[in-house]
């Protein structure tokens, strides 16, 4: 072991969600973990998550469910609107089969953070640059970007929880590009100062054409959620210019109209946003020798599913239990969580899938379907039917599963 405590000594590299439900799992079952991060200090705030029974289940378990919270509004109506500004009722997403709890990024990792023992040691602006393992340790050179200084040391495991872009994942299983898997869609994410105009803080709004689509996302106790999403044949160019001038030019040449108008406004106006490119990862194995991906980093199931936030406390606590099922065999406890862990993620992956088309649809034929499915479930007798149908698929139940269960 190479921790001085006699305790076997972890790197959770990553403080988002995954990495902060990894170090307060390991420290549960009696590991040392030391979190580092690239960042220079906590980050705050977010954009708006869903939190489906899969994550409620284990964040119970974690001791955070109660801090995270529930800030969906009781009476929010969903509409569909056009831009002229004419509306019909929708769906919001709470209305979606598991009522999952809407909440922001913030809540969960603010929830996990403080849930951290006080002898948990938090390293911000630091960075793994090398990973050589050998049958005793892992030995990681962690660069510090505030002090311009390095260090090697030694981990009985390594978690790497970086997202998307993940550097331990670099390090140790190869370049991105054998492991991303880009969709041709492009997110903008930030909340809004206040309602948009003519429609209560309470009411959620979807504007969907076919290649975009813009969301709003309602709270009970704060500003709508946006999200714009489009497709892009050129990611680069995407990137090539500021946010908001990505979000004209995709919802262009037509006139925005007024509502349209106001949602870019408030993107343009916002101090903080999520603008990227939408990727999967994809990986056959997410562990090799004494280190491990979580999260984002080992299977980005992008924002569409749903499911991202909930499968990284979900992956993170099956970890801990695996760990503390076979202590004395690292390889046994990996190999066991990717068996049960794989499949459900596998069908996660392909779920994320179909709920693009939900979100934005990819063409006219996908925008007519999904059309006529918000006409049948907001139609008498009908929309009662399609709504217990939509309960009982196969999608909504494995939005429900207790992966993690004990």
């Amino acid at each position: 072991m190479t921790g001085t405590s006699g305790k076997p000594r972890a790197l959770v590299v990553g403080l988002g969600i995954a990495g902060a439900a990894a170090a307060l799992r390991l420290h549960q079952i009696g590991w040392e973990p030391v979190v580092v991060e690239r960042a220079p200090g906590r980050r705050s705030g977010g954009y708006f998550v869903g939190v489906f029974g899969t994550g409620v289940a284990t964040a119970r378990r974690l001791g955070v469910l109660e801090q995270i919270g529930d800030r969906t509004a009781p009476d929010t109506v969903g509409y569909e609107v056009d831009r002229a500004g004419r509306r019909s009722r929708g769906m919001s997403y709470d209305e979606l089969p598991g009522h999952p709890r809407l909440v922001l990024r913030g809540d969960i990792e603010s929830a996990l953070f403080e849930a951290l023992p006080q002898d948990v040691q938090i390293r911000y602006a630091t960075v793994p640059v090398h990973i050589r393992q050998d049958t005793a340790a892992a030995h990681v050179t962690l660069h510090d970007t505030a002090a311009g200084t390095e260090t090697t040391e030694a981990f009985d495991l390594v978690v790497g929880a970086d997202g998307m872009r993940s550097t331990v994942r670099r390090l140790v299983f190869g370049p991105d590009a054998n492991h991303l898997h880009a969709l041709n869609y492009m997110i903008a994410a930030t909340l809004m100062r206040g309602p948009l105009e003519g429609f209560r803080a309470q009411d959620a709004v979807v504007l969907a054409e076919p290649g975009r689509s813009a969301w709003t996302f309602a709270f009970g106790d704060h500003a709508p959620g946006l999200l714009f999403s489009w497709r892009t044949g050129d990611v680069d160019a995407e990137f090539a210019r500021p946010a908001v001038e990505s979000v004209r030019a995709a919802f262009g040449p037509e006139p925005p109209g007024p509502i349209l108008g106001q949602l870019m406004e408030e993107l343009e106006q916002a101090d903080d946003f999520l603008f990227d490119s939408v990727h999967q990862v994809r990986m056959r194995q997410w562990h090799h020798g004494r280190v491990v991906l979580l999260g984002d980093a080992a299977w980005c199931l992008t924002l569409y599913s749903g499911m991202g936030a909930s499968t990284a406390m979900a992956g993170a606590e099956l970890l801990g239990t695996m760990l503390d099922r076979h202590p004395d065999d690292l390889g046994r406890a990996l190999d066991s969580w990717h068996k049960r862990l794989s499949p459900f993620i596998a069908y996660q992956l392909k779920s994320g899938m179909q709920m693009r088309q939900l979100f934005t649809p990819g063409d006219r034929s996908q925008q007519r379907r999904r059309a006529a499915m918000m006409r049948l479930r907001n139609a008498p007798l009908i929309g009662t039917v399609l709504q217990k149908q939509m309960s009982r698929s196969e999608d909504f139940r494995m939005k429900a599963l207790d992966i993690a269960a004990p």
